[in-house]
Order: C-alpha cells, then structure tokens, then sequence
C-alpha cells in the first residue's frame, strides 16, 4: 500500500508529538514510506471527530501501521496525539485496526511495546494477552534498560 504524501505527513506529525524521545520508538520518514512500499503492510488514520475522512480536515489525532504475513498481523506502530488522548479515540482506531484484520482473514495479531506502556490498559481491554518478554529490551539515553512485551490477540470467528 502506497500512502499519499500527506497521509505520510499526517503519521509523521502525531509519531513527532505521541512517542517520547528517550525510548527510540518512533521511526524516521523514510522507515515509515518503505514499509508501505512493500506491499504486506497498511495503516489507518483517525481524525480528531472520530472519522476515518479527512476532506479538508488537517489535523490528525492517531493512526495505526501493521504489517501481515500470510494470516497473521503485527501492528508495528500505533499512536494517538497527545492533544487528543482519553477522548475514546484509541479503543476507536483499535477497533478498526482489529475489524479489518479479522476482514482480511487474520487469525491473530501480535504486537511489542516496552514495560509500563501506558497503552498496556488499551491492549488488554481488546483482549491482548502477554505471551513473552524481551529482557533489557530498550535502552533509555540514561542507559536504563527496559524490557519489552511480547503480545498477542487470537481473533475468533
């Protein structure tokens, strides 16, 4: 899937805003751009009504990149923007990002994020289960180390 240059612009604006610096999550441009070039992944936008349509709306709240492999998915990157948190928007984009998985013949989908996440309460009410951790996984620019989890939800028909 080819994303539009201002589709790129908009995951671009809220990864800048959404994932904090010292964890060295957020991708670069050109990282997100040949993801998409692939073939094997997609991503989703939300603006900040809730809606999937931008017409002339600039501002995005949050969007979804995830990455499938014959009937399993990983969602690579997912973020809402700071300005727009706890508004219900996460659990909306999450949905949409399971529904059309699971359209898409998905059997399960598998994500990673570092301990003490914040999104770890979104996660679970999806119902994504822990199923591994990465020891020592991230590394903050203090040289903390901090582990990563391994994550998994089985879609049911």
């Amino acid at each position: 899937m080819i994303a539009p240059m201002d589709d790129i612009d908009r995951i671009m604006s809220v990864m800048d805003a959404a994932f904090p610096a010292e964890f060295g999550e957020a991708w670069n441009r050109r990282q997100v751009t040949d993801a998409l070039v692939v073939g094997n992944c997609r991503y989703g936008l939300i603006a900040p009504d809730g809606s999937a349509d931008f017409g002339s709306q600039t501002n995005t709240a949050g969007f979804f990149l995830g990455r499938s492999i014959l009937d399993e998915e990983e969602l690579l990157l997912f973020a809402i923007a700071p300005a727009h948190r706890r508004q219900g928007l996460g659990h909306k984009l999450l949905q949409r990002f399971i529904l059309e998985a699971r359209a898409n013949g998905i059997s399960r989908i598998f994500l990673e994020m570092r301990r003490n996440n914040p999104a770890s309460f979104l996660y679970a009410s999806h119902g994504f289960q822990e199923i591994g951790v990465r020891p020592a996984y991230y590394r903050t620019p203090a040289g903390t180390r901090i582990d990563a989890i391994s994550q998994e939800l089985i879609l049911s028909d």
